[in-house]
């Protein structure tokens, strides 16, 4: 049983909005098994008050996450970032060092365990251009794997496959041309508040295989079963939040094996599976 204390650490989800976040429960899960003197909360942070918040987390030293919308400004803010951080321009994972903050990109790793559980053929398409969809275009550049790009602005489009050309393992990419793919990847906050819309529509998903939507939340998103139906092998971001989580998990406790399982139960606990 999670125990909290007067000298318990605190670690943090910060995102707006975060009341869908079951972060928390992951997280605690894993500190409750492990008998640690931690507690994990979310917190609503408003995207003027990231700066702030960041600072009083590192200075009361707070780790934690960022969701949307931070993870880009997150790299600007946090003090110190790893090598893959800096190239991506996204943080979601952060956590104190002598007073500072480090910050880290933990959705690269969980993003390549997911894809290739997932079997997931190419050429991809990823629907945005935020912080998510930069951990895509890592992922399509360390597997050679050629990445359209859509956005509801063909500017954004175009300058995020202009940022993907520059990075040191750079994927083949460009904005969506309507080529056929064999994996789309939602990477927009779309069928978080409403659930029934869809990110891509019916039409476009001929001849594709795959579907995974970032998005997790009770029941699927509507754009999951819609893909199912469509007879797509297609999943939510549960298995992503767990990859990510297990990983984050690691970073916050050194010399800490995450323990998956316990995660994983506590996902589908509070998504009521």
């Amino acid at each position: 049983m999670l125990r909290v204390r007067g000298s318990s650490r605190l670690l943090a989800v910060l995102g707006d909005p975060v009341q869908h976040s079951i972060s928390p429960e992951m997280h605690n899960a894993a500190i409750a098994v492990l008998g640690l003197n931690a507690v994990y909360v979310a917190a609503r942070v408003p995207r003027a008050a990231l700066p702030a918040t960041l600072e009083v987390c590192a200075a009361l030293g707070i780790a934690g996450n960022l969701t949307v919308p931070h993870k880009e400004e997150g790299a600007a803010l946090v003090a110190d970032l790893t090598d893959l951080a800096r190239s991506l321009g996204a943080v979601n994972t952060f956590w104190p060092k002598d007073g500072r903050l480090v910050g880290d990109n933990t959705d690269v790793a969980g993003l390549a365990q997911v894809l290739e559980s997932l079997d997931a053929s190419g050429p991809w398409l990823v629907c945005g251009t935020g912080g998510s969809a930069r951990a895509v275009a890592a992922v399509a550049g360390q597997t050679g794997t050629p990445l359209l790009v859509r956005s509801r602005s063909g500017e954004r489009a175009e300058a995020f496959c202009a940022w993907a050309r520059s990075l040191a393992s750079a994927p083949i990419v460009r904005p969506d041309d309507g080529t056929t793919v064999g994996t789309v990847i939602n990477a927009t906050p779309v069928g978080l508040e409403h659930p029934s819309a869809n990110p891509v529509a019916a039409e476009r998903l001929a001849g594709t295989g795959v579907a995974l939507d970032l998005v997790y939340r009770p029941g699927e998103t509507g754009w999951v079963r819609a893909c199912r139906a469509q007879g797509l092998r297609a999943v939510d971001g549960r298995a992503l939040l767990l990859a990510q989580g297990a990983a984050a998990f690691e970073r916050f406790f050194p010399g800490q094996r995450a323990p998956r399982e316990q995660m994983r139960a506590a996902i589908r606990r509070a998504l009521r599976e």
